[in-house]
């Protein structure tokens, strides 16, 4: 036979698994104040006026006031004077002329006992248009002045919450050689042994 070294091996073996990280995000809203402060506004008003004048009315049916009452006294007055004025020296003027003939001092004395002729006329009391008035609408003078927004935000960092990955190695099967030896023989000085 011959001799024979039989090698027998057995390879490692690596068990591997690898454990899976994880990444969690979480946003927070941000904070948001949002104030919006009231408009000013201003608003100017001139009143109204109404006004009623119904002097001429009351007038007309015989009220008057007493400083009118003097006024027209006092007109009457004057337009008598002024009429007896121009009526003395219109018959002055007719006694100058008596010369030519005619009777004045009959007609003047006719004339001045019968008075002005009456006069009739129809009207309304009181007068049309003898109320005056006048309105004023008065006006309103409106000013807005917006304010502005204000707004204040506060951002929030996002949370994170990383895990990372792992792998895990572990050795299942550790290597191994195994040796046979067959007919072999170690010869030495003296010396023999089968191995």
């Amino acid at each position: 036979m011959f001799p024979q070294i039989r090698l027998q091996s057995t390879p490692a073996r690596l068990d591997m698994w690898v454990d899976k990280g994880s990444l969690e995000i979480q946003q927070k809203q941000a904070d948001l104040e949002i104030e919006q402060p009231k408009a000013e506004l201003t608003i100017e008003r001139r009143p109204s006026q109404l006004t009623i004048d119904q002097t001429k009315a009351r007038e007309d049916v015989g009220f008057k006031s007493v400083p009118r009452m003097i006024e027209d006294a006092a007109a009457e007055g004057r337009q008598a004077v002024l009429e007896g004025i121009a009526r003395r020296g219109q018959e002055r003027n007719e006694l100058l002329q008596i010369q030519n003939g005619g009777n004045p001092i009959a007609a003047q004395a006719k004339r001045n006992s019968q008075g002005a002729p009456k006069q009739f006329g129809l009207g309304w009391i009181p007068s049309p248009n003898s109320v005056q008035i006048s309105y004023d609408p008065g006006e309103v003078n409106i000013s807005v002045e917006p304010k502005k927004t204000i707004i204040n935000s506060t951002i929030n960092n996002p949370e994170v919450n990383y895990t990372p990955s792992k792998v895990n190695v572990q050795l299942a099967q550790y290597p191994s050689l195994k040796i046979d030896f067959e007919n072999l023989k170690y010869i030495g000085v003296n010396y023999e042994q089968y191995i």
